[in-house]
């Protein structure tokens, strides 16, 4: 039996002052509370009542004990009332890692408005291309860009972005404008090498996907650097509309190929555990949740 189980059984029958009437209040049979106490005197190597057919008792070593149980048991509710507490209100630290450019910015926009409704809670940001070993590196949360490989992670969908393939209205003008993905094969193609496929871009047709291998001047890990080049004329880039978006409505960079359909780019969120979620956690993938939808989500995909 459980020794914390016995102790509370011991509490309600010393204060009824009857092992019937203890017993009832726990809802629990006379006999049941009985093995209980025997138990515990059992272990102790001692009686903790004086038993007559009409009286019970707390001997001297009774009345110490239910002293200290009290304070025990009394203990153990306010560990509990803590922890729950824990549970329902984020605190503490929380530790995110995030690719640079999507963590640079809105993950870090949403931080900060998260921080200002929870001012118990410090945010440590990791910004690193790849999503590491969540475990060793006591990350909460690590935000992903594409899609999963590893099936054995506890994800969430938080949104999807859509794709845009562009090029500076100067490349344009000295390059041409490809009309369909395959004369991008003839074009500079600024890379993105940690999407996958590495070097080869889809585009979806009335006949499904196809892919369009791309070679070019520049590759980098993360969409910055071949923004960056895509501005200063040297080629295309394929990249979330999220990153360009100011771009393209301040004329720096120009879609083209619109009419073809890119795939999604999903935007997760990846944790260590699946159940019992720490409420910082929990908290925090729904408010992301939110934040995310009409600033990086395509219409109509959430």
């Amino acid at each position: 039996m459980d020794k914390l189980t016995s102790m509370n059984v011991f509490v309600r029958v010393a204060k009824a002052g009857s092992f019937a009437k203890g017993a009832r209040d726990l809802d629990i049979s006379r006999a049941m509370a009985t093995k209980h106490i025997m138990q515990l005197e059992g272990v102790l190597g001692t009686r903790l009542f004086n038993r007559t057919t009409r009286s019970l008792s707390l001997t001297d070593v009774g009345a110490s004990y239910l002293e200290r149980c009290q304070q025990v048991l009394a203990d153990v509710e306010e560990m509990e009332a803590a922890v729950t507490h824990l549970q329902s209100e984020p605190r503490g630290v929380l530790r995110i890692s995030a690719p640079p450019i999507i963590g640079a910015t809105h993950i870090a926009r949403a931080v900060a408005e998260f921080l200002k409704i929870h001012t118990d809670l410090t945010v440590e940001m990791i910004l690193q291309s790849s999503m590491g070993d969540l475990v060793d590196g006591g990350i909460d949360i690590a935000i992903c860009l594409g899609n999963l490989e590893d099936t054995s992670m506890v994800a969430r969908k938080l949104a999807t972005s859509e794709l845009v393939v562009c090029a500076s209205p100067e490349y344009l003008a000295q390059h041409g404008t490809p009309q369909i993905p395959e004369d991008l094969e003839n074009h500079s193609c600024l890379v993105n090498w940690a999407s996958v496929p590495r070097d080869k871009w889809l585009f979806r047709g009335e006949a499904g996907y196809t892919g369009v291998n791309v070679t070019g001047r520049m590759q980098a890990n993360v969409y910055d650097p071949i923004r960056i080049a895509a501005i200063n004329g040297l080629g295309l880039v394929m990249v979330p509309i999220y990153i360009v978006d100011q771009d393209l409505k301040k004329g720096k960079l120009t879609a083209v190929l619109e009419n073809y359909q890119l795939p999604p780019l999903d935007i997760h969120a990846v944790y260590p555990h699946r159940k019992y979620l720490s409420a910082k956690v929990r908290r925090f993938l729904d408010f992301l949740h939110e934040w995310l939808q009409g600033r990086v989500s395509t219409p109509g995909t959430e």
